[in-house]
């Protein structure tokens, strides 16, 4: 069984973009067993993707065509895949009627160009679009069977997790039993937590697999040729072997699950609110935290306290403190996070004051990060994340917001 996936777009092939798409869909296809040996990636020209298309349908069984579906006169993708297959455009009339709708209540002006967004190869099945409006199509070839995807990842990976992938299973099945399992992981090095993961599994016939995001590390454990009830007895035992080890890092299990979302969960167990007082990361805690549905419960509002002036007048930070132990200091972070905590009188109040970089502060590297928790009834707990300075600027950021979620998790578990 060949697989080829096709990316198109001009800014792929001058490096202008990452292609996560290929990476994303490529794991999604290991997991029913079909690996996509060729990987191809050609620019908006429809002679470049007719080419690549009618090429790949002699080497590959199955060929996945990504981007290149807007309204837009360069997506030029699904006319091109059509005259590659020798077939014609079909208009879906109702998804056609539910984009004119759409136009209409955002109150937005359409172009004749939006149309282009309700055609798929006819012949074939439209893919729904559950978050946007282009179609997309699957249609079983002599040559071969071909789905055609569209780029933007938000839109990309909710039409193979809701319209592809059921269609692979259902068309193809898997000749190996395939069971999978996501562990998240924040604070450990990727190189250092695969070692111990290893070490962990032991004999145990499951493969993990790491996966680096911007604040956290996917693990993905993989049983294959196992019944169900054996692959889930297994991983069972992996997850319960490497969160004894990883426990300080762990935060849970499933492709779904955040940190944030895991963090607000608890807090609406115990029914609490929390707040934040913000300078290094800018409102990016409080961003974060507002991503989940349901935030509203447990968050009313916090500050962004940029500068020294704004944390003494709106949290009151002592300007002692301040002038003493400097806006860069655990001093200054509890007291941020006390302030913060009592001004709309919550449960919890988090801080955070430190160096994005990449210019050194009051003597402080970049990468120098205080934070703290306060929470009613005790004293803040403040303390110091020792960042590479060479991260970057928003990584830093990043990472800090990620390992105070990580802490108030454990602390909402009392675990610390």
């Amino acid at each position: 069984m060949e697989v080829e996936i096709i990316s198109v777009g001009n800014e792929l092939i001058l490096g202008q973009i990452v292609n996560t798409n290929v990476a994303y869909l490529a794991d999604q296809l290991r997991q029913l067993d079909l690996v996509a040996k060729w990987q191809t990636t050609v620019t908006d020209e429809p002679a470049q993707i007719e080419a690549a298309v009618k090429l790949a349908c002699q080497r590959a069984d199955l060929v996945l065509v990504c981007g290149g579906l807007g309204p837009t006169a360069d997506d030029q993708t699904l006319p091109s895949v059509a005259r590659a297959l020798g077939v014609d455009l079909t208009l879906a009339t109702k998804h056609w009627a539910a984009i004119q709708a759409d136009f209409a209540h955002r109150q937005v002006a359409m172009t004749p160009e939006n149309i282009r967004q309700a055609y798929y190869l006819a012949g074939g099945e439209p893919l729904a679009n559950p978050v946007g409006l282009a179609l997309g199509s699957w249609l079983v070839s002599e040559q071969a069977a071909v789905a055609v995807l569209p780029g933007p990842p938000r839109e990309f990976k909710a039409m193979v997790q809701a319209s592809l992938l059921p269609k692979l299973r259902a068309h193809y099945g898997t000749t190996t039993p395939v069971q999978t399992r996501v562990l998240h992981f924040v604070g450990q090095p990727e190189s250092l937590l695969m070692d111990e993961i290893a070490a962990a599994l032991g004999d145990l016939p499951v493969v993990a697999t790491s996966y680096v995001q911007p604040a956290e590390i996917q693990v993905r454990l993989r049983v294959t040729g196992k019944t169900p009830a054996v692959a889930e007895q297994l991983l069972d035992q992996a997850q319960q072997a490497i969160v004894a080890k990883e426990g300080a890092y762990y935060f849970g299990s499933g492709p779904a699950v955040t940190l944030a979302g895991q963090v607000v969960a608890l807090l609406r167990q115990r029914g609490a609110k929390i707040t934040a007082a913000e300078s290094l990361t800018g409102g990016l805690f409080q961003s974060t935290l507002c991503s989940v549905s349901g935030a509203s419960a447990v968050f009313d509002g916090g500050f962004v306290t940029y500068a020294a002036r704004a944390k003494h007048q709106l949290i009151g930070v002592r300007q002692a403190t301040i002038e003493q132990a400097g806006v860069v200091s655990a001093q200054t972070a509890a007291e941020m996070a006390e302030g913060a905590r009592r001004a709309l009188a919550v449960d919890y109040g988090v801080a955070f004051t430190g160096v994005a970089g990449p210019e050194p502060l009051e003597g402080h590297p970049a990468g120098t990060v205080f934070v703290a928790i306060a929470q009613q009834g005790a004293a803040p707990r403040a303390w110091q994340l020792r960042l590479n300075s060479r991260l970057g600027r928003q990584a830093i950021r990043q990472q800090s917001v990620a390992l105070v979620l990580l802490a108030l998790y454990h602390q909402l578990q009392g675990k610390n």
